[in-house]
């Protein structure tokens, strides 16, 4: 529950810090999982453990990531992989609007892996804060060796709800975030919209992670998306999650994987969106499956069904003649048991209604995704990715109308950094404003998507792209430059 992973991750990170600040080479030694082995190997089946976290204090969340190439427990695997803090599920960082993040960046990975440049950086995903340095600039190389002092501040008025942190290094970002560098980045204040009767509810992390292996290593390089792939939940295996009948839990789904869709399951229950990609919904809607695309984040409220257990699977996915299918694969087992309680009303109505339908549009802009098979190259309006060369030009203060086409015959998402965007229309179908914003979605092969994006508080060159990191790093990413409208 989250009083005691608050307090479980500000002790797992000072004993850390101490360790590192001493300059011992080696943290110590994680404490077993509920359900584990002797020897500290998590079992197959034993009870979800959400990660430790790095909660802030006094306005200010100050922590210390360190990047390493380490053997640990990937779920019921020993494996060699790029962990954050020595693990494969590092901690969730835990903010309040307005804060401030101070946050050094270790690299400690050492020599080239797989064929990888160890060079790396730390990408916040979806957090509205400035693009330039020493905020979220993810055009930085952070060398092995070396610490770069990364500094954030939030918005007051940023929007509550799960964000993650991840590498966005030219190139590599596939490999290194596949190999493991991907964790949680949690926003408060989803809870001032719940009913009292369920704002003391059981929050769940349901971070989804998949790994290729080879040999006794993640295999980072090179990755085919259609390659056989372990998926697990917060770095288990299997996992079980408890509820008891007619109870109410916050699960914040989060893809934090680097190519893999998932289409979530849960027989027998409903999930209700009550935030996506960091956004509280308006208005809150129910979905018996959703489609969860690499990046993507849904929070939900899940209630106990009759005793029993369920799967929570991933479906079959298929994602077009040149995409890829993806097979039914269990995640964690559900068991309802224990005293049941009379099921919460869920609310109907839930964040603000922000609609951009009659803002002033100051400019549109058109992007097409095309590909070619041999070799894999992917575009966005013909180009391949150039840190060098700006693609679009934004002013700040205005509301752009943007379309977004894929003309190729396999799924791609969409994803820009710095401000979120709300979705006008999908293949000429207009989109509820209800549940219209995000900042990681979905395309379709075939389709077009309508958007417009506010451009507000930060300057500075960013990007947007799809987020299959394969396709990224091959090219399907442009550099926007977000200019002062004055």
């Amino acid at each position: 529950m989250r009083s005691l992973s608050k307090v479980t991750g500000f002790l797992v990170c000072l004993a850390l810090a101490v360790t590192w600040l001493s300059g011992c080479d080696e943290p110590q030694p994680e404490r077993a999982a509920s359900g584990a082995s002797p020897s500290g190997q998590p079992a197959r089946g034993a009870e979800l453990q959400d990660p430790p976290e790095v909660v802030s204090d006094h306005g200010v969340l100050r922590t210390t990531v360190v990047v390493e190439r380490r053997k640990v427990w990937v779920g019921d695997r020993r494996l060699w992989a790029l962990t954050y803090n020595g693990r494969y599920m590092p901690p969730t960082l835990r903010v309040q609007p307005g804060d401030r993040v101070e946050l050094a960046l270790v690299n400690r990975v050492g020599a080239k892996w797989q064929g990888v440049t160890t060079d790396t950086n730390l990408h916040t995903h979806g957090l509205h804060v400035s693009p330039r340095q020493p905020a979220d600039d993810i055009f930085i190389s952070i060398k092995p060796g070396t610490t770069y002092h990364y500094s954030y501040q939030l918005p007051r008025d940023i929007t509550p709800g799960t964000y993650w942190y991840h590498s966005h290094i030219d190139m590599y970002s596939a490999a290194q975030v596949a190999g493991g560098e991907s964790g949680l980045i949690i926003v408060d204040g989803l809870r001032k919209y719940l009913p009292p009767s369920l704002r003391n509810v059981t929050e769940h992390v349901i971070a989804l992670k998949d790994d290729q292996i080879q040999g006794d290593a993640i295999k980072i390089n090179p990755l085919s998306i259609q390659a056989k792939t372990n998926r697990t939940v917060n770095g288990q295996q299997n996992p079980v999650i408890h509820i008891r009948p007619g109870e109410t839990q916050l699960w914040r789904l989060a893809n934090i994987g680097a190519n893999i869709y998932y289409k979530l399951h849960l027989k027998g229950s409903t999930l209700h969106v009550i935030a996506q990609d960091g956004y509280p919904v308006h208005r809150v809607y129910s979905a018996d499956t959703l489609i969860i695309s690499a990046a993507a984040r849904y929070d939900v409220l899940v209630q106990g069904g009759p005793a029993g257990t369920a799967q929570l699977e991933t479906q079959p996915f298929y994602t077009g003649p040149a995409g890829n299918s993806f097979p039914q694969v269990n995640l964690a087992t559900v068991v309802t048991g224990g005293p049941p309680t009379v099921p919460a009303r869920i609310p109907s109505i839930f964040g603000p209604l922000v609609d951009l339908t009659s803002a002033k549009i100051a400019g549109r802009k058109t992007m097409v995704y095309t590909e070619k098979n041999d070799p894999d190259r992917f575009y966005i309006n013909g180009k391949l990715y150039d840190p060098n060369r700006v693609d679009f030009v934004s002013r700040l203060n205005t509301v752009e109308e943007w379309t977004v086409r894929n003309d190729t015959q396999e799924d791609h998402s969409f994803h820009v950094h710095t401000n979120q965007f709300q979705v006008m229309s999908l293949n000429g179908k207009a989109v509820d404003p209800a549940y219209a914003w995000h900042e990681t979605v979905n395309i379709l092969r075939g389709q077009q998507l309508v958007l417009r994006i506010r451009f507000a508080d930060f300057t500075g060159r960013t990007v947007l792209h799809c987020h299959l990191l394969n396709h990224e790093d091959k090219g399907m990413m442009s550099v926007l430059d977000i200019v002062d409208g004055r």
